[in-house]
């Protein structure tokens, strides 16, 4: 039986390229043999895209009737998909065809094939914040992850849908997707892929998606491994605490005075703290419980 494949491609005022980049993609999985269908979902674009995409023929459109977001166009998307395997396509021209293939040996091994970018960095303004926070997302997901916000990816229909109401609308879909994933131990296969420069619309990417990211990328861990956000905080505020306690037990030598409201503060904030960790990583284990 041939592989079928259910291609979703979010698409925002895109004229320039979702042409042509549609075209490249029909070309490269009629060469392969596949059994597909190619849903592409227009994000009320301004453009002239939904004129473009209407002249294409074997696609399926769906048109926004406001700006939704990248993440909310894939869902719309997959919720529309027939079959179990969806490729995620963008197109501004940054993904090449020639990996599909090689990403669809893997894909009945594993939930989840998506790309690694090799050698890019994005605009240098971008570049500590992204730094920190794939340190983070590293630091809370216990393990090195390669490239946590490619959009090219194969994913199993079956498993994302669980976590259709988790995944953010915005851009950073991507990374929530796989930090999910991850915090399920799902199955993950990281594919070396090089990219185009972009070539279409403008990025949608803002300095405000930094902060996003942040709680998406703690939200995510929170809810797989509650004990990996709430152990260091309560280590760090036992620590102060500590701290705290020993200035007061110097200055008593001096003043007489016992030990500081804010010393007590701090001790019992750690207990809590830790105490709610562990109701959380309860509640956490419960929940995959009843998944199953």
């Amino acid at each position: 039986m041939n592989k079928q494949l259910s291609v979703i491609i979010p698409v925002y005022n895109e004229q320039k390229m979702v042409g042509q980049i549609i075209e490249e993609l029909k070309k490269e999985l009629d060469n392969l043999d596949l059994d597909y269908e190619i849903i592409v979902v227009n994000d009320a674009s301004t453009d002239k895209t939904e004129e473009i995409l209407e002249k294409i023929g074997g696609i399926t459109i769906i048109n926004h009737s406001y700006n939704k977001g990248y993440g909310a166009s894939l869902k719309t998307g997959f919720e529309r998909a027939k079959f179990n395997s969806l490729l995620f396509f963008d197109a501004d021209g940054q993904h090449k065809v020639e990996y599909i293939s090689e990403m669809l040996k893997h894909s009945d091994n594993y939930d989840l094939v998506t790309g690694v970018r090799v050698g890019y960095k994005g605009p240098f303004i971008r570049q500590p914040g992204k730094k920190i926070l794939s340190w983070l997302a590293n630091y809370l997901s216990q393990q090195k992850i390669p490239d946590f916000n490619c959009g090219l990816r194969i994913v199993k229909k079956e498993q994302i849908s669980k976590f259709t109401h988790l995944l953010c609308d915005g851009i950073s879909f991507s990374t929530t997707t796989l930090l999910l994933f991850i915090g399920e131990r799902l199955s993950i296969k990281y594919i070396p892929v090089t990219v185009n420069k972009r070539m279409g619309g403008k990025s949608g990417v803002k300095p405000k998606h930094a902060l996003d990211a942040f709680i998406l990328i703690l939200r995510s861990i929170l809810l797989s491994s509650p004990l990996r956000v709430f152990l260091p905080t309560t280590g760090l505020l036992l620590l102060l605490g500590i701290i705290s306690f020993i200035i007061d037990i110097i200055q008593s030598y001096r003043t007489n005075l016992s030990i500081s409201e804010a010393t007590i503060f701090i001790l019992i904030s750690a207990m809590l703290v830790f105490f709610f960790g562990l109701l959380a990583d309860q509640l956490s284990a419960i929940r995959k419980e009843i998944k199953k």
